[in-house]
């Protein structure tokens, strides 16, 4: 057994879901932050639970060959992305093998997990920015950025590799100007100041940017309206968006919306459909590899069932079921956010697209709906949160299905859960298709293609 403050010389043997390394002191499974699989490491134990321990790296003794210098200068403290020492083919080998052993440990069966497909820009492709907003105490200095690792602190971001480089223009034109027009920063302990976050929404089609200002109050000051002008002018922006937040909450943005200047939303163009995204809707942060996951999905449909009716869950903006159309009979798109269900809405419209609905409510509640319609489809497209699907849900889910279901996840254990119960209900994998979105971080989305039995 391993104690707190013994230190170890420990080989890294791979990575597990969530980034860490793994090594074993006395057989005793010991994670590790910010180590690279095959780093000879000297380590001080920090923590012990019943079955592993966490380690701290004191010193790289010999480092794998895998191992290179960080791009990001702020890697060993921001919490963003956490894998940039590592080489990143070797970044996308750990993540195939962390899907298959999580599927292995929950499911208990052997599934053909495939390579993991991956973007050509594998940095500047983050498309979506939030930064939380503070201010030092003294100085009085705009502090905007990503939180440390860990904590709540916000760390002052000047410039970000997986994001376009526009954002780490405007931002500092905020830091700037916000102080000259006495703007403040949000403190989170006092729930005490104006600007709590500061949201980009890019379009990796045209570069138009799309500016939210996430509030502490509930109208726009005349100092942020003066602010919005001078960034309206200065920089390619299609528009510029308030969102009232006056809630003492860890959630990012409130329900209510107001365009300062400009419009509301951004287009996006994928595969030759146009998307009109909104600050508050949902929608895929890297471009490039939604396109990969949409051509994913498609396929699995286009193999397994001839002009189909589509039942796109958690659907967003319909990024999925406009993707579909040329290739199904009908497709009925559900979205519990009215907020993205009205850009659905819009979308299906501005592409012209006529076997497209959509339904706005709760997944669960409209998948009841439909079964005591006796409603079925041919294949049910799930998209769900984090937390994946759950048994209720998955029960109306295996009444609504007849052929198969195409299931998107951006979590291998909520995945793996997910697939354990449709194999106990006369389902069965075909297999799972990893493709790297969050590139750098240890974040993987999976496209699974799950047949009826």
């Amino acid at each position: 057994m391993v104690n707190v403050g013994e230190k170890y010389t420990l080989k890294a043997e791979k990575l597990i879901n969530g980034g860490m390394a793994i090594a074993r002191a006395e057989n005793f499974p010991v994670f590790i932050e910010k180590a690279c699989p095959d780093d000879l490491l000297e380590i001080m134990i920090t923590k012990v639970n019943k079955s592993y321990a966490f380690g701290q790296i004191l010193k790289i003794i010999k480092p794998s060959e895998h191992r290179i210098k960080p791009v990001c200068y702020l890697h060993n403290v921001c919490g963003g992305c956490g894998l940039q020492h590592i080489e990143y083919h070797e970044q996308l080998r750990q993540k195939q093998n962390i899907v298959r052993e999580t599927i292995k440990k929950i499911t208990g069966e052997d599934i053909d997990v495939y390579p993991v497909k991956y973007p050509e820009n594998i940095f500047h492709y983050r498309h979506k920015v939030q930064y939380p907003v503070s201010q030092t105490k003294v100085s009085k200095r705009i502090i905007a950025g990503y939180f440390k690792k860990g904590t709540h602190e916000a760390i002052n971001i000047k410039c970000c590799p997986v994001q376009p480089e526009i954002t780490d223009e405007i931002t500092e034109f905020i830091r700037e100007k916000a102080v000259e027009l006495n703007i403040s920063g949000y403190n989170e302990k006092k729930h005490k100041g104006l600007l709590r976050h500061i949201n980009f929404r890019i379009s990796a089609y045209s570069g138009e940017v799309l500016l939210t200002f996430v509030l502490n109050t509930e109208n726009v000051p005349q100092n942020v309206r003066e602010l919005s002008q001078l960034l309206y002018k200065k920089y390619k922006i299609k528009g510029i968006t308030a969102n009232f937040n006056t809630q003492k909450t860890n959630v990012i943005t409130g329900n209510i919306n107001e365009t300062i200047i400009g419009n509301d939303s951004v287009t996006e163009v994928i595969n030759g459909i146009k998307y009109n995204i909104s600050g508050s809707s949902f929608f895929q942060i890297n471009p490039e590899s939604a396109e990969i996951i949409f051509n994913t999905a498609k396929e699995m449909i286009k193999q397994n069932v001839g002009n189909p009716d589509i039942l796109d869950a958690y659907s967003g903006v319909s990024a999925f079921g406009l993707q579909m159309h040329d290739i199904a009979n009908e497709i009925l798109c559900v979205e519990e956010n009215l907020s993205a269900t009205n850009d659905a809405k819009k979308n299906i419209e501005l592409n012209n697209v006529k076997n497209c609905r959509v339904i706005n409510g709760k997944a669960f509640e409209i998948f009841e709906k439909l079964t005591k319609e006796n409603k079925k489809f041919d294949v049910v497209l799930l998209d769900p949160p984090r937390k994946g699907c759950g048994k209720e849900a998955l029960d109306r889910v295996i009444n609504l299905t007849k052929k198969c279901i195409v299931y998107v996840s951006c979590n291998p254990s909520s995945l793996a859960s997910d697939i354990k119960y449709l194999h106990e209900n006369s389902f069965r994998t075909k297999y799972i298709q990893p493709v790297d979105m969050f590139c750098h971080t240890p974040h993987i989305e999976c496209v699974t293609l799950i047949e009826r039995i």
